[in-house]
């Protein structure tokens, strides 16, 4: 199957140009931050502790998270995948634009805005963790679709029938696993995470939330690595391992630690509803036949 010819600049007026993963980026953070407005603003989500922060809070969080993961996500890779550039090239690490980001230094570069924004506005990391996470899914598959887009990060050889023909990447069919990230990091983990904020009304125990978004993301990236063709700058790794699996097998062991803790953690009562006061229940009330009380 030929890969669809895309082209990665959606619109180029002289010399600036709009590139679908700019766009990818953009729309992630906008949605994610409306969505997580909206779990702020949805009180049936708060039934033993309330919201952990005010939308306005939120508002001012968002231009942390937003430097968090470009900082994070470009020095992740630098340093991750692509370290001699710091001696050999180093202005190249401010080239953003040229591409290269880490999922893996994104998400320190958020964990580090987070505890700095919870310390400067006294607020718990954990729950606002918890309300990062619920919404990074949304990022996770716009950034995996602008991937697609762009011809890159493509997959192993295949003879399955979709297998595709990525430019650059030889004659070879290969599994579109960009496709297979969006599916299971952006959609499945999205749905997952929603039934955690929405069905078991998780928000209320501090870092389960996060602890599950870890957890299943550490599970679809390494399962998915083994489909994922390999860097050719990387060095082999013994035992078939990539370092997408070994960054990844970390978040797996905070991620379920986080769970354990969470659950573990007795909940505080939930606030006691306020009695209907009624006429039956009110010996005071006046009989309407003899205009006495009862």
């Amino acid at each position: 199957m030929p890969f669809p010819d895309f082209d990665p600049v959606l619109v180029k007026i002289g010399p600036f140009a709009i590139r679908w993963y700019a766009l990818a980026y953009v729309a992630g953070i906008l949605l994610g931050w409306r969505y997580v407005t909206g779990l702020i603003r949805r009180q049936s989500l708060w039934a033993h502790r309330p919201a952990p922060a005010t939308v306005e809070q939120i508002d001012d969080l968002i231009l942390w998270i937003t430097l968090g993961i470009i900082v994070g996500g470009r020095l992740g890779h630098v340093f991750f995948y692509t370290p001699s550039i710091v001696w050999t090239d180093p202005v190249e690490i401010i080239r953003v634009w040229h591409g290269g980001m880490s999922f893996h230094g994104g998400a320190i570069g958020v964990f580090l805005a987070i505890i700095l924004f919870c310390r400067a506005n006294k607020l718990d990391v954990l729950r606002i963790g918890d309300l990062v996470t619920a919404c990074a899914p949304i990022g996770l598959f716009f950034g995996r679709i602008a991937n697609f887009i762009n011809g890159e990060l493509w997959g192993r050889p295949t003879s399955l029938p979709w297998g595709m023909v990525f430019p650059g990447a030889g004659p070879l069919p290969r599994h579109p696993s960009q496709l297979y990230e969006a599916a299971l990091e952006g959609i499945v983990l999205f749905l997952v995470l929603r039934w955690a904020t929405h069905g078991a009304k998780l928000l209320n125990r501090r870092g389960v939330v996060g602890g599950i978004f870890l957890v299943g993301y550490a599970l679809a990236r390494i399962s998915l690595e083994n489909v994922r063709e390999p860097d050719s700058y990387m060095p082999i790794f013994p035992f078939g391992l990539t370092m997408g699996m070994m960054l990844s097998a970390p978040m797996a062991l905070v991620g379920a630690w986080l769970i354990w803790r969470g659950m573990k953690e007795p909940l505080p009562p939930a606030p006691a509803l306020p009695a209907a006061k009624t006429e039956a229940s009110d010996p005071k009330a006046a009989d309407p036949r003899t205009n006495e009380p009862a």
